[in-house]
């Protein structure tokens, strides 16, 4: 038991969080929440997923993570690898088998969701834009899960879409903050690829087409003026906000401080969905 802490750091509890909160929102743009046990489920099938997906990453990036992140379970020994690989294959295998007791088109999801969480740790992470871009698919397939949990999906596209470019944008600039230790292992990562510059010039990119999507549930009527209001407030102006600061200062503090503020970012971001629905 004195290990449980360290375990539950593994699956940065936040983020399993997120990830449920992303089904529910799914399940709810879609007509509703009902019914509510098969949302709970799945909600519970995300966040193992998710969990055992970052238990499952830092198993990988233990020796990287000895200088980007020595606080973490792992390096700082308080959990050993094989105990965070075992961990990480309970809960993929609990999130994949609650998918599947949903239907096959969740299970099939699961299962796709599980086994790119993976690859990305094993293989894709060093490669530029790949493992970015899986990760990022991973967090907007959250959305359809939901609504595949209560049959319908089809109006999760669009948070789907503001998530892949919101987490697209976010994993660049974490790449960007991980260059001491990525650099020593010699992963490929974008910034290490092709300069820290032409990373920025991507997630800025990423950034401002995002900015523009999310005006056009307004403009289509599809989403109303709370939507509108808080998006605009709280998600664009901070998105601004933060190229401005990180074109200004790249260094990994700065970096590290944006990464935090784009995570509660992503938190409004999901009222705005929902106010937009409701």
């Amino acid at each position: 038991m004195s290990k449980l802490p360290s375990y539950i750091e593994l699956t940065r509890p936040g983020n399993a969080l997120i990830a449920a909160a992303s089904i529910s929102i799914g399940a709810f743009v879609s007509g509703g929440i009902e019914p509510l046990r098969h949302v709970l489920i799945a909600c519970l099938s995300g966040m193992c997923i998710a969990g055992g997906g970052n238990a499952i990453n830092d198993y990988y990036d233990a020796e990287i993570d000895r200088i980007n992140r020595p606080q973490r379970p792992i390096p700082s020994d308080r959990v050993s690898r094989k105990g965070a690989l075992l961990f990480s294959q309970i809960l993929l295998a609990v999130g994949v088998g609650l998918g599947a007791a949903l239907g096959w088109k969740t299970g099939i999801i699961a299962v796709c969701a599980s086994l790119l969480l993976t690859l990305y740790s094993h293989r894709l992470k060093r490669i530029a834009l790949v493992g970015n871009g899986v990760v990022s698919l991973v967090a907007a397939m959250a959305f359809i899960y939901g609504g595949l949990a209560v049959g319908r999906f089809g109006p999760t596209l669009i948070p789907a879409w503001f998530a892949f470019l919101f987490h697209f944008g976010r994993e660049i600039l974490k790449d960007i903050q991980d260059c001491i230790g990525d650099t020593i292992f010699q992963a490929g990562t974008l910034p290490l690829r092709c300069g820290e510059r032409t990373a920025l010039i991507v997630g800025t990119h990423l950034f401002l087409l995002l900015i523009l999507s999310t005006i056009i549930p307004a403009l289509f009527r599809i989403y109303g003026t709370a939507y509108l209001v808080v998006v605009v407030l709280g998600v664009d102006l901070p998105l601004l906000y933060i190229i401005r600061s990180m074109w200004r200062d790249a260094g990994r503090a700065n970096i590290s401080r944006l990464s935090l503020i784009l995570k509660v970012d992503m938190l409004i971001g999901l009222l705005a969905i929902y106010l937009g629905a409701a």
